[in-house]
């Protein structure tokens, strides 16, 4: 793709057709300077088949902001639309609207509001709240929902196979087997979600991380078709990486030739003064290869030498490797827990693809409109009572039990602060039938969840750093009940209504379907 093709695809444009139409269509009614608000937020956690999430974890916010500052209407945009033709062969685009277009069209005016990247969120839960001209406001929704709704769901995955880790080192790899450069926003994300490191060394030079990897199967193959051997190549990347030398020993026989031949060269540079990092398994079962290679590490003396495990690995397949480690280590007279706790777990294909649930299911509705002298809320109806969007400007809220654990986000009318009430009553969002209710006594704290980002395009806070993004997620999974944490069949964690908000939701449905 041209340079100048790429900025077009990537740039304004990059958004749904309807998206322009609707904006047109607000241009001919009057109404794309008028005031809307608009909720982000998912349905439904990942589910991955025969394992599910209990918690999200929010990402891509950086990345959207950075766009949003850069994405305007150029020249050669408003050409394309110009360009576009009905059925019946007339403009579909009116120079009238591309000139708004030329003079408007950016999201200088857009106001945000948003649950910081890093931090665990839910379902239903306003991630970011949109508000500014209707036109704009409606343009940005493809834009915002791609970069949001792919960062949230492989930080979420991260973050699990963070959990099944049992906080060993992880390390993502995912690179080659990305969605083209859409592999870049993975990577960022699994940082944030759980991951160590990357294998990615743009991303990693952003990021100020060291990039982390070892060879290829292909490096002994080179040396095996030059008539050469294993040992051979081991020693070649030994004297070229002494102080990093991490071996890959599955490319022949694991146990009879890759382990001696990594072992013989880590003794060799032992002699040197020079301490190996470890090998790689790649291959095989990987949970009896890893207790063989480590018998073998620690009878030649290299107990602390690292066992690097790849090979489509995800929170599953980690959490099973353990579990068969803690099972048949001691009959062949190994510490389980040792063994665990020198593992490193290289994910690639697995993360950056979110294995099992390659989509998570944002949305991005209209929730209020200004009519010229108050805000009016908005609701979609829809058959299915779970699709019913929460009307109005809104706000939301953690509520943390005597425990000091999370134990519900609640959603409320921007105007109501929970903190300052003596008994809460919190309703679920669909089922009239079914609340809770909490003395204040009970709770240990509320604290509001969604931060103000953007004000009419202004900045109002720094971008954090990846350390204090991955801070957020340590502290907010740390506060979750243990159910919830669950890799399989998690415990449900409430997301409500206050009753304000739910008699507003009531109110609306009456008149609509009255």
């Amino acid at each position: 793709m041209r340079p100048e093709d790429r900025r077009t695809a990537e740039g304004i444009l990059f958004t749904d057709q309807y998206q322009l139409s609707m904006a047109q269509l607000y241009f001919r009614q009057g109404l794309h300077e008028r005031p809307a608000q608009f909720d982000h937020f998912f349905r439904r956690y990942p589910d991955y088949g025969i394992h599910e999430a209990g918690y999200c974890v929010s990402a891509g916010l950086e990345w959207l902001i950075d766009w949003m500052r850069e994405a305007r209407f150029r020249d050669e945009d408003l050409e394309h639309l110009r360009a576009q033709r009905d059925r019946a062969g007339g403009r579909l685009f009116a120079d009238d609207f591309l000139a708004y277009l030329r003079r408007a069209g950016g999201f200088d005016a857009i106001s945000l509001r948003a649950i910081p990247e890093g931090r665990v969120v839910h379902p239903s839960v306003p991630l970011t709240i949109v508000r500014g001209p209707l036109a704009m406001a409606q343009i940005l929704e493809t834009a915002l929902l791609n970069q949001l709704n792919y960062q949230t769901l492989i930080a979420t995955k991260a973050a699990r196979i963070r959990e099944a880790s049992r906080a060993a080192m992880v390390l993502e790899f995912g690179l080659r087997r990305g969605q083209d450069r859409g592999a870049n926003a993975g990577t960022r994300a699994a940082l944030i979600g759980g991951a160590d490191y990357t294998s990615n060394v743009g991303l990693s030079s952003t990021l100020g991380l060291p990039p982390k990897g070892t060879h290829a199967h292909a490096l002994v193959q080179v040396f095996l078709s030059l008539g050469q051997s294993e040992l051979d190549a081991f020693r070649a990347y030994a004297e070229v990486y002494p102080d990093d030398c991490l071996l890959l020993v599955d490319t022949i026989n694991t146990l009879e030739s890759g382990v001696p031949n990594a072992i013989r060269v880590f003794e060799e540079l032992r002699a040197q003064g020079h301490h190996p990092a470890g090998i790689r398994l790649d291959s095989g079962d990987l949970a009896y290869l890893a207790i063989q290679s480590a018998l073998m590490l620690d009878r030649a003396g290299f107990p602390e030498v690292a066992i690097v495990l790849s090979s489509d690995l995800d929170e599953l397949v980690i959490w099973q490797i353990q579990t068969q480690i803690a099972q048949e280590a001691p009959r062949y007279g190994a510490d389980a827990d040792a063994i665990i706790r020198r593992l490193v777990y290289g994910v690639g294909t697995r993360l950056v693809t979110s294995h099992g649930e390659g989509a998570l299911g944002g949305v991005y509705k209209l929730v209020a409109m200004h009519d010229g002298s108050a805000w009016r809320p908005a609701i979609k109806l829809a058959d299915t009572p779970a699709k019913m969007t929460n009307p109005g400007l809104k706000a939301a809220w953690r509520i943390y039990d005597a425990r000091g654990f999370a134990t519900a986000d609640l959603i409320t009318l921007e105007d109501e602060d929970p903190a300052q009430a003596e008994r809460l009553t919190l309703r679920h969002p669909d089922d009239y039938s079914r609340h809770r209710t909490f003395e204040r006594a009970s709770i240990a704290g509320i604290e509001p969840l969604l931060v103000e980002v953007l004000r009419e395009g202004r900045m109002l806070i720094e971008q954090p750093s990846l350390e204090a993004m991955r801070e957020r997620r340590l502290r907010d999974v740390e506060r979750l009940d243990a159910g919830v944490r669950r890799i399989v069949n998690p415990h449900i964690y409430h997301v409500s209504l206050s009753e304000r908000l739910w008699d507003l939701k009531q109110d609306l449905l009456a008149q609509l379907q009255g």
